[in-house]
């Protein structure tokens, strides 16, 4: 099993290796200090898929943004491939739960929208045509954000952080407003991105099956401050069945480790 993770990570060029070290964050409420994570340490090897879970407000989301480069940590560092993170970066790109299209641009345009900034277009711009068709949108090309449903619009916004060849792909529950047919096929559809792109994925989510359908690692997560409670490998191979006996069993002891009862 070893050999085989070793030989996994060797064949991902395109993934970094994320070090979360001793990471604590206040906010500044004007009136208080706001403690949202409390001494977080989690090391992610180059290609591993880990899911964040823990209570609604706890500091995954906060997380994310520090790992993009967005924040500062309070307390800690956050280091990618031994360097230190400060700033944005595309080689670290982060998904929200909100599709955040340009309504006023094409998909193709608001897919080429970071390249453009970035003065890439003329030199990367074969690689629009590639991942629209990566994520199967290259029929909406054309097609306005207002034209798209809730499953294709979050397409779009992952073929826009695709199109920079990022290294680390930061998921701030980029399924969670969608209905749960829709939310099934585009977890099956990241699942194929990430074994096809090999990029490192950092997922946060408040749906234990989803986590553990996807990732390699689920870590778990106290109520605020965000305290690491339980760092869980998730061993079966992809695909995963949602009716597999040793994922039902791992969905429930899970739970329990949340505080949350499996029963009705």
């Amino acid at each position: 099993m070893v050999a085989a993770l070793a030989q996994k990570i060797a064949s991902r060029s395109g993934s970094l290796r994320l070090d979360i070290e001793n990471v604590s964050h206040e906010f500044d409420l004007g009136n208080g200090r706001l403690s949202v994570l409390d001494n977080v340490t989690i090391h992610i090897q180059p290609g591993e898929f880990v899911a964040l879970l823990g209570p609604s407000g706890c500091g995954k989301s906060t997380l994310l943004r520090l790992a993009a480069g967005l924040e500062t940590p309070t307390k800690g560092r956050l280091l990618e491939d031994g360097s230190p993170i400060e700033n944005p970066d595309p080689s670290r790109i982060l998904v929200f739960q909100e599709a955040t299209l340009f309504p006023w641009l094409t998909v193709r345009k608001n897919v080429a929208s970071g390249l453009d900034a970035r003065g890439l277009l003329k030199q990367e711009g074969h690689r629009i045509d590639e991942v629209l068709k990566l994520v199967k949108l290259d029929a909406f090309a054309d097609a306005y954000p207002h034209q798209l449903s809730g499953g294709m619009a979050q397409r779009a916004s992952i073929a826009r952080a695709l199109v920079n060849d990022p290294k680390l792909l930061l998921l701030d529950e980029p399924f969670g407003k969608l209905d749960s047919l829709t939310r099934l096929k585009m977890q099956n559809e990241l699942l194929a991105l990430w074994k096809r792109e090999g990029f490192t994925a950092l997922l946060v989510t408040h749906d234990v099956e989803e986590a553990i359908l996807l990732a390699d690692r689920v870590i778990l997560f106290s109520d605020r401050p965000a305290r690491i409670i339980a760092d869980v490998a998730v061993a079966q191979p992809h695909p995963r069945r949602r009716d597999d006996t040793d994922l039902v069993r791992l969905r429930r002891t899970l739970l329990e480790k949340l505080g949350v009862s499996d029963g009705v």
